[in-house]
């Protein structure tokens, strides 16, 4: 583990470093958090206080004598020391009336709060700093302003510019007059307010950060801020193995990356109220994020998963390299060893990029393991990715942002992730999505974390996430006509080859993003063609599934000749180009419809035997040669 009892934010660090410099400093991002104040001073090292607090601190060590703060509701108030309201008031040639001095941010009249905020900083008998808190709030359009606030603003302006220095007597030490305005996003001001102005830094205000994390849990406060409610007495168990205890430590650490201080303090009070053990530190996280406490990846049947290529040989015939590659990632994602060479505890539980010819059965891998896994094909979550081909798709997936058309909607990806976390996503088709979806499927694979349009965050950490794809079986020449990169008559490994090599020509070459590929890895998946051998077994489950329905839904006994079954081989394997789902289309053309007009001619709707002695495929539409046998007459004789 890093040393981190000694451990200062980076905001922290910039915000001393350019409150010397500078004489305005926005503060925006996760300004609606509580931090951990990280030095001793003012405040006890290591204490949990809210933004406003930890500035008032900042600026007391830092020497300052008035600090005092503003928001459009209270004035210009101090809850941490009252009194300074008052020093304020006789600076700036106001009144206080009880603990805060009334002022609106309206135009640059007299008694308002920009020209008040401009007497303070032109002034040098003191040092002073005004933090203008909830600054995202005092207008409603950072691009529609009316005439009062453009004054205001332009008053803060004008405050920039004319900023002084101040020397104080008793230290002789140089302080600027400091303006700290604190926003949720930095678009939320007038750009013109910040843009090209050298008197003003912005500093982004991040989640807290490793070590801070760390210090929170493994030291620092942690013992009166966390093990009181996490720990409790059963720290006692670990007193003879420490390295267990660091183990589930570290582990919480890593889980909690991009959480803020809020919300690990929500992990405690849960932990408390659970009344978690601590080897069970870490179930709080799904509790928090997902509202359950039970994970249904631990609640597995592994005699079942172990069994499981069985499963897949009876829906999908002839890719034992997909299945093998397929059960490596869920036995990786049991055992606990994904993502274990990188360092996001947070991603996905696995990514499988599946390519090969159409009809192999990509998408029926898909839907066959999300009932191994989850029991359900519904848990298989699909995605056409044709429909997100244009430049805004990104927000019918993801959720438009406020003000846009869909905003209440959500995404159309988040909101199926935030309704079941533990599910298979497949995105068919992905080389037909836009760019801009491909930028958030970066984030995806890497942090296992998104936000959505509404500012809710979603997890992605308990999916398998699959991509499907026909790259490589096709190549397209310098006119742009198509031409065939792999076909039926290669090897499997001339196959795989080819098509891997395509793919990585797309990502690297024509769309210009390498990275997607390295998130990726060596989870890409070649699925075979269909080879005639294949073909058969497919055809003959097609066959047997059909005279099992049949005898169960209707109580017809179907049986097929071997010259009619040699007809429909015949004609399947005719159709490989469309691999198993031409085969179907044989099926549905060469049996199910002649057949359904056969038992429709004869008036034979249920409890018969049907005999189907040929095929004949020289008419249009194929035709039967057989005979029918009432099943019930047999019986009566």
């Amino acid at each position: 583990m890093s040393e981190t009892k000694d451990f200062i934010p980076k905001w922290h660090r910039e915000l001393d470093l350019f409150s010397k410099i500078k004489p305005v400093l926005i503060l925006d991002g996760n300004v609606l958090d509580v931090y951990q104040y990280p030095v001793e001073g003012s405040t006890p090292k290591g204490s949990i206080v809210r933004l406003t607090d930890y500035l008032h601190y900042f600026f007391r060590d830092a020497g300052y004598q008035d600090i005092i703060f503003y928001d459009s509701l209270q004035g210009f108030y101090n809850s941490c020391e009252a009194d300074m309201v008052q020093k304020f008031a006789q600076l700036v040639g106001q009144r206080a009336y009880g603990s805060s001095i009334q002022a609106a941010f309206r135009g640059d009249k007299e008694g308002g709060a920009a020209s008040l905020v401009q007497k303070a900083l032109t002034q040098n008998k003191e040092a002073v700093v005004i933090v203008m808190n909830m600054a995202s709030r005092y207008i409603s359009s950072p691009d529609q302003l009316n005439q009062d606030e453009v004054d205001a603003f332009t008053g803060l302006v004008k405050a920039s510019l004319t900023a002084k220095d101040v020397l104080d007597q008793e230290t002789h030490v140089m302080r600027k007059n400091l303006l700290i305005i604190i926003a949720n996003k930095l678009n939320d001001l007038p750009a013109w307010f910040y843009l090209q102005n050298p008197n003003v830094k912005n500093i982004a205000i991040g989640a807290p950060a490793k070590e801070e994390r760390e210090s929170l849990v493994m030291g620092g406060n942690f013992s009166s801020f966390f093990a009181r409610d996490i720990y409790q007495a059963d720290i006692r168990e670990y007193e003879t193995a420490p390295e267990e205890l660091k183990k589930i430590q570290e582990k919480f650490v890593a889980l909690t990356d991009g959480m803020s201080f809020t919300e690990l303090n929500g992990l405690r009070k849960l932990c408390k109220k659970e009344k978690l053990h601590i080897r069970e530190m870490c179930r709080v996280i799904d509790l928090f994020k997902y509202g359950i406490r039970e994970n249904p990846w631990q609640e597995l049947d592994l005699e079942e998963i172990k069994h499981a290529k069985e499963r897949f040989e009876e829906r999908v015939k002839g890719q034992p390299y997909a299945q093998t590659k397929t059960l490596d990632i869920i036995k990786r994602a049991i055992t606990g060893l994904s993502g274990l060479q990188g360092s996001s505890h947070g991603r996905p539980k696995g990514v499988l990029f599946f390519a090969g010819p159409t009809g192999t059965g990509k998408t029926e891998t898909a839907k066959t393991l999300a009932e191994i896994l989850f029991g359900s094909e519904d848990a298989c979550i699909r995605f056409d990715m044709s429909e997100y081909s244009q430049s805004h798709s990104d927000q019918k997936l993801l959720g438009a942002p406020p003000g846009y058309v869909g905003y209440e909607a959500g995404g159309q990806l988040t909101n199926a992730v935030r309704e079941r976390p533990f599910s298979i996503l497949l995105f068919d088709e992905i080389e037909k999505a836009h760019p801009t979806i491909m930028d958030k499927f970066l984030q995806i694979l890497e942090d296992g974390r998104m936000t959505d349009g509404q500012g809710q965050t979603v997890y992605f950490s308990e999916c398998i996430i699959i991509f499907t794809s026909n790259l490589g079986i096709y190549t397209r020449d310098a006119m742009g006509q198509r031409h065939p990169n792999v076909t039926s008559d290669m090897p499997y490994p001339e196959v795989s080859k080819r098509v891997r090599g395509a793919i990585e020509d797309y990502f690297k070459l024509e769309l210009g993003r390498p990275e997607i590929l390295n998130r990726i890895g060596e989870n890409i998946v070649v699925f075979d063609f269909i080879r005639p051998d294949v073909a058969k077994l497919i055809l003959d489950a097609q066959i047997q599934k059909i005279v099992k329905t049949m005898h169960t839904e209707k109580q017809i006994e179907l049986t097929i000749a071997e010259a009619a079954h040699e007809e429909l081989l015949k004609a399947a394997l005719g159709n490989l180009n469309n691999g198993g789902r031409g085969i179907g289309n044989i099926v549905e053309s060469h049996l199910i419809n002649p057949l359904a007009r056969f038992l429709f001619d004869n008036d034979a709707y249920e409890n018969v035997s049907v005999s189907i002695e040929g095929i004949d495929t020289a008419t249009a539409p194929v035709s039967l040669k057989g005979s029918i046998k009432s099943i019930k007459k047999e019986a009566d004789r």
